[in-house]
């Protein structure tokens, strides 16, 4: 007897990428607006932004989005936005071509995001930062230049991420979030991520302090081999290292705010001088203080911090 294939269905196939953009914007940072001939999408990471949206400039209704919403714009749709709520805002932005007829799903759309969309969507982030060289923060950038030598695959993962995120929100109209059951082989899994977002928790609110690994461990009734053992497995790096990110990233949201210099938010992250607080921030960034703040100068209209 003969096999025959059977053609997978897609009700819906994102062939074309058009941007990806992952933006640190200042806290008085607004958009004019624009539409445009492809889908788009706006997350929010952090902070909290107004969007307009509508047929044209004259005929808008705002969202407020906060930490863990996205809201969809289809072709020709008019928008545009600006921070609000005081905060310097993380937002990802990611244009694509899209022709099925079920992404009218998602028009006037705004959705919450679970973990298991937010994963697929930071993979989405972290493959495009090396399939393409165009920078990600550039809002000029009009046309993704392919890298040399991007790893393989990068961009075909690029596009199965995003067609399995569309499908997920899609599906999860009728029924539960995709992810709410744990299958038995899962629960380990979820325990060790629920240690990590515990700990993770408390290294947030914490910031402010010299914390050491003993200062961790005692805190949170750990041994320092698992603590270690745990952050190396779904972070890459150590508990401390982990700190420092979060401390430079707390930074970097302070200078976009434009309330502190950076004298007071070295104080204010637990740095004993400005000089060490620039030195780990150039360490993690790659710039200075006062570069990262010139950096985002075109952004706001006027360069925050100060004394680097």
């Amino acid at each position: 007897m003969g096999y025959r294939s059977l053609r997978l269905q897609r009700p819906i196939e994102v062939a074309e990428v058009v941007s990806v953009h992952y933006f640190e914007y200042a806290s008085t940072y607004a958009f004019e607006g624009e539409s445009h001939d492809f889908w788009e999408f706006l997350y929010v990471d952090k902070g909290q932004v107004a969007v307009q949206a509508g047929p044209g400039p004259e005929d808008l209704t705002e969202h407020i989005l906060k930490k863990g919403q996205m809201i969809f714009h289809k072709p020709g749709e008019f928008h545009s936005l600006h921070a609000c709520g005081g905060t310097a805002p993380n937002l990802v932005v990611i244009g694509f071509v899209c022709r099925s007829p079920a992404m009218a799903y998602f028009e006037n759309r705004v959705e919450n995001l679970g973990d298991s969309a937010r994963a697929l969507l930071a993979t989405v982030v972290k493959e495009a930062g090396t399939a393409f060289s165009s920078p990600l923060g550039d809002p000029q950038t009009l046309q993704l230049v392919r890298r040399e030598n991007a790893p393989f695959g990068a961009e075909e993962l690029i596009g199965l991420c995003l067609e399995q995120l569309l499908v997920r929100l899609v599906r999860r109209a009728g029924k539960a979030a995709p992810g709410d059951e744990k299958p038995t082989s899962l629960i380990r899994e979820h325990s060790q991520q629920e240690f990590i977002d515990r700990v993770t928790k408390y290294l947030e609110a914490n910031l402010s302090r010299k914390l050491t690994l003993a200062d961790i461990c005692r805190d949170n009734l750990i041994g320092r081999s698992y603590l270690q053992k745990m952050f190396r497995e779904k972070t890459g790096g150590g508990a401390m290292e982990y700190f420092g990110g979060l401390k430079i990233e707390a930074a970097k949201e302070k200078i976009r705010e434009g309330s502190h210099n950076f004298t007071e938010i070295a104080a204010m992250l637990g740095y004993t001088s400005i000089h060490y607080f620039s030195r780990h921030f150039k360490k993690v960034t790659g710039m200075t203080p006062s570069e990262y703040a010139s950096s985002i100068k075109g952004l706001s209209g006027k360069a925050p911090g100060g004394d680097d």
